[in-house]
């Protein structure tokens, strides 16, 4: 946990606010743009996502954070720091989301206690869904932790490639849960199994993403056959906020890929009556429940959202208190074999019959050739052994290119770690960062 050190000086003491929380209360704050914030519980008990807060510890958030401290029975908060907002809200969906929870614990006991039947038991499998900026990252986090605290491993699916809440953005992801989720540093990062889409909407290659879905789905199917612990557990899986037309078709295609049994749909009655006539006339025994998003969620403009990618990106080489030392490497450009997936070489309209349309295969394997246009770019190692088994396999990490010498053929890049890259196969595809 990223505790704050030593409590302020007593010559800072002016600048602390306290803050008295009343029972089912929750404190709303935004971090101003400039400097962090330090938090402690002073008195009661309050949680952060799920996660409960120590106490009298300080807990230091990074600039532009938005969290919120609720508590079930009272608490007192110190706050030292600059805030954006911060305000007290006493209406909150909390009850029942919590409620949600019970209900999932009970189906874990359930496929626990049935583990020894012939056929295998399955937790709950529970799918976030709903519009950009509903809350579906911290409902997410809330199911997880509170699972993790009854001593479950659930599975966290993150299928949201514009945010990146396990890595960095442009990616689907899964990793187990086994302790509530660290309220500044977030997903711990041990054991992320990660497939690489390399762009931040699904539009860019609608197909390739289906592909990564159910790769992801079919892998994590295996790990469960063989764990009956995982299994109980079940998932809970992140979705995008891109709702309407193929968004929508790409929330159908998740819910029957990983075979979810339990859909939330947080803050749209229309999408909520879509998806219960559409999913339960394929499956009956799918609970689709509607959920109030909280007043706490904060809608994010595309410049926002362009600087939380940049700072996800960052994160992943630097950590997030620059507690990291990436490693700049040298490679010569016969060494690097990099792969654009989808498109290739189209047709031109004038080539083809009359009134057909260019077709480029989403699944090709396009060989990149090193040039300048590489610059800034962040490219995925993939596992692949052959460059036939890119598309299906998942991927080491990732690597950032800072430099292309083209008279000298050689490629400076920057890696989390020092030595040989972990595979020979690189994928790139529209992720770009600009260090700063």
């Amino acid at each position: 946990m990223a505790y704050g050190g030593a409590p302020a000086a007593a010559g800072s003491a002016s600048a602390i606010k306290q803050v008295k929380l009343e029972k089912e209360s929750e404190l709303r704050i935004e971090v101003g743009h400039e400097t962090p914030l330090r938090i402690r519980l002073v008195s009661g008990t309050a949680e952060i996502f799920g996660t409960e807060m120590p106490p009298e510890i300080w807990l230091s958030f990074p600039p532009r954070h938005k969290f919120a401290v609720f508590t079930w029975y009272g608490a007192t908060i110190d706050m030292d720091g600059d805030t954006e907002t911060d305000y007290t809200a006493d209406e909150t969906p909390m009850v029942s989301y919590v409620n949600v929870h019970a209900i999932l614990d009970a189906r874990r006991n359930r496929a626990k206690a049935s583990a020894s039947d012939s056929e295998s038991p399955q937790g709950p499998r529970v799918i976030v869904v709903g519009p950009t900026d509903s809350g579906k990252s911290t409902l997410t986090r809330m199911l997880l932790s509170w699972a993790a605290k009854q001593g479950w491993k659930p599975t966290f699916v993150d299928l949201d490639i514009g945010q990146g809440s396990i890595t960095i953005p442009g990616c689907i992801s899964a990793t187990p849960i086994e302790l509530p989720i660290d309220p500044v540093e977030g997903v711990p990062l041990e054991m992320p199994l990660v497939y690489f889409f390399g762009h931040v909407t699904p539009s860019n290659n609608v197909e390739l993403y289906k592909v990564l879905v159910k790769e992801l789905a079919h892998t994590l199917e295996r790990q469960f056959s063989g764990n009956a612990e995982s299994r109980a557990a079940g998932m809970v899986i992140n979705t995008m906020g891109w709702i309407e037309g193929v968004g929508y078709e790409l929330l159908q295609h998740a819910i029957d890929t990983f075979k979810a049994n339990v859909v939330l749909v947080l803050g749209q009655e229309k999408l909520f009556s879509m998806l219960k006539k559409d999913v339960l006339k394929i499956n009956p025994n799918v609970d689709v429940v509607k959920l109030q998003r909280s007043g706490g969620v904060v809608s994010r403009n595309p410049k926002f959202r362009q600087k939380f990618r940049s700072l996800r990106t960052r994160e992943y080489f630097y950590g997030l208190t620059n507690d990291l030392s990436p490693h700049a490497n040298i490679a010569n450009f016969s060494d690097l074999f990099i792969y654009r997936i989808g498109g290739g070489p189209q047709a031109p309209h004038s080539a083809l019959p009359i009134g057909a349309k260019p077709v480029a295969d989403p699944l090709r394997l396009a060989p990149v050739n090193i040039n300048r246009d590489l610059l800034h770019v962040v490219l995925a190692v993939s596992f692949a052994t052959e460059p036939d088994q890119i598309v299906s396999s998942n991927v080491a990490g990732f690597i950032y290119v800072t430099e292309v010498d083209i008279q000298r053929k050689k490629v400076t890049y920057l890696a989390p770690s020092p030595g040989e890259l972990p595979g020979k196969f690189l994928v790139m595809g529209t992720l770009t960062w600009l260090e700063t």
